[in-house]
């Protein structure tokens, strides 16, 4: 009997680890590909609380105004408003070259004043915060005894962890783009002396990070949550900083990571639940402690790209 137990604790711990970890995966990725660019976007916060208000909103308004496909509304809405924010990301610092941790902050701030003025403005000041259907989980596998359950995800969780992950690993080792992004990222001068256009490969890195940080917030509100709070993001945007540090700029280390964070996460709910005399905001804690004891194993010997942080001028 308390074998079973363990089991089914178990399947239902790593099914909830899969769903915490997929906006990690999004928005992780999406930095992945920005910082191999030589960029440091710290509007990642930011980007995934826009990408979670906007995603949320559109679908709201779309389902008020009965459009069958509302939750693919707000998604794409979500991505819109990461591609803006990106390239306002862009113009600071590749156009620009205005310090990165000023305008990844700056485009925080931005992001989170701009959600939740247009949260009052849209939903006004309701005591019950607004919410909608969300995406629906579905479970291919779902016959199978016993890991069954574990199959019991959103499309969003296959499409990060079946197609995401290995598709950015192709694209940053096996592709010409991924190999410009690269070099980019190492010695702009060169790169442009080999003719790549350095400008437009950082435009183009941080778009694809700003629609897929976007899409990592659009994912609790839309399928998570059905809703939209003022604590949703919740610091997951300073985590997936960290996570790509201990991964190494890598997509499929990135992958491990969040599962790391996710499993501890969704653990720690799951031992709230058991009566432990803990202090609950140990629990609360826990993710974000095991993330920094992993950095900082992890993050030790990390050989960052060559022209982090560095604006490229051209002579």
């Amino acid at each position: 009997m308390n074998l079973a137990l363990f089991i089914t604790f178990l399947v239902g711990l790593i099914a909830a680890t899969l769903r915490v970890a997929t906006p990690l995966v999004f928005a992780t990725i999406g930095e992945v590909y920005t910082e191999r660019a030589g960029i440091l976007n710290l509007g990642i916060e930011g980007i995934m609380f826009l990408g979670a208000f906007v995603g949320f909103a559109a679908a709201f308004k779309a389902h008020e105004a009965g459009i069958p496909a509302y939750l693919w509304v707000g998604l794409l809405a979500a991505v819109v408003s990461g591609v803006i924010m990106a390239l306002l990301m862009g113009l600071f610092t590749v156009t620009l070259g205005v310090n990165q941790h000023v305008s990844g902050l700056g485009i925080t701030l931005l992001s989170m004043g701009l959600s939740l003025y247009g949260f009052r403005l849209v939903f006004g000041e309701s005591s019950v915060l607004p919410s909608i259907d969300p995406f629906p989980r579905y479970a291919p596998f779902g016959d199978l005894p016993v890991l069954g359950r574990i199959f019991d995800q959103y499309l969003l969780t296959y499409i990060a962890f079946v197609v995401l992950v290995p598709l950015a690993w192709w694209v940053l080792y096996r592709t010409s783009f991924g190999l410009q992004l690269r070099a980019v990222g190492e010695n702009p001068e060169a790169a442009d002396a080999a003719g790549v256009n350095v400008f437009l490969t950082r435009y183009l890195a941080l778009v694809i990070g700003g629609i897929l940080m976007a899409v990592g917030g659009a994912f609790l509100s839309l399928a998570q949550l059905g809703a939209f709070s003022p604590g949703i993001i919740a610091g997951r945007g300073w985590v997936c900083i960290a996570l790509v540090i201990f991964a190494n700029w890598d997509p499929i280390r990135a992958m491990w990571g969040a599962l790391l964070f996710g499993g501890v996460f969704a653990l720690q709910l799951r031992l709230q639940t058991i009566g432990l005399e803990i202090p609950f905001e140990f629990f609360l804690a826990l993710p974000y402690l095991v993330t920094i004891a992993a950095l900082a194993i992890a993050g030790r010997n990390v050989a960052y790209p060559g022209a982090y942080l560095k604006p490229y001028r051209r002579e």
